[in-house]
């Protein structure tokens, strides 16, 4: 990763002349919790949620004048072995690539409902799908959950076992029922330099951290952002 860091920075120090339009710079995956904590109504506020903020003026504006695309792509998650994809890899080079991703997001049927929480499961899962991801500067899993691992294997696990040293990992912790979640997600969930943790207080505040969230991992990266030795590590 040293090496294909240091050609990102080069291309980024270089400026926007060498930073091409096709030139993908993030591949960004989002993962939703659909374990048996997340009721029905819980559910539809995630996927309205994602859907608005992904619409929002703000994401729109920071995925699409970003030096090159961003490819997405959305899953949702529970037990072990419960983990479905709501939208495939989609490079986002227009308002339009949004919607297409916004619709199949819409057109999603929540497949489980009574399946505990196996987050070690899901980001084993996340390592597996950045392995069939177009080729981008730099990879971010975005994975949002109101509970603590309680099946399987645990977040440590996957990052020890599956290639994921290269990418960076933000959490979007939900309360409600469990209000020290946030805590949880910066000890055990996220890794990566700059990683972080948006935290929503409910389901129905899902919509409003999911944007801000959005808006931080897509924000354009340039030089000034970031000290070359970030950059080497992520």
């Amino acid at each position: 990763m040293v090496r294909s860091a240091a050609v990102a920075l080069s291309i980024l120090a270089a400026g926007p002349s060498a930073a091409q339009d096709d030139t993908c710079r993030l591949a960004l995956l989002l993962g939703l919790d659909v374990s048996a904590s997340v009721d029905a109504a819980e559910y539809r506020l995630q996927q309205d949620g994602l859907i608005a903020a992904l619409l929002s003026p703000e994401v729109q504006r920071a995925f699409l004048e970003g030096p090159g695309p961003v490819a997405l792509a959305v899953y949702e998650w529970s037990g072990r072995f419960q983990q479905d994809m709501l939208a495939d890899w989609t490079m986002i080079n227009s308002q339009a690539d949004l919607l297409s991703v916004a619709e199949r997001i819409s057109q999603g049927s929540r497949r489980s409902t009574d399946f505990p929480t196996a987050l070690g499961y899901a980001i084993g899962f996340a390592a597996q799908t950045f392995a069939e991801a177009p080729p981008c500067l730099f990879q971010t899993l975005d994975i949002s959950g109101d509970g603590q691992n309680n099946d399987g294997f645990p977040p440590a696990a996957a990052y020890e076992h599956f290639p994921l040293a290269d990418v960076t990992v933000n959490g979007l912790a939900i309360g409600g029922a469990q209000r020290e979640i946030a805590l949880y997600y910066e000890m055990e969930v996220i890794q990566g330099p700059g990683a972080f943790v948006e935290y929503a207080s409910n389901h129905a505040d899902f919509e409003t951290a999911m944007r801000r969230k959005l808006e931080r991992e897509l924000r354009a990266m340039i030089v000034g952002d970031a000290e070359p030795e970030q950059l080497l590590h992520r």
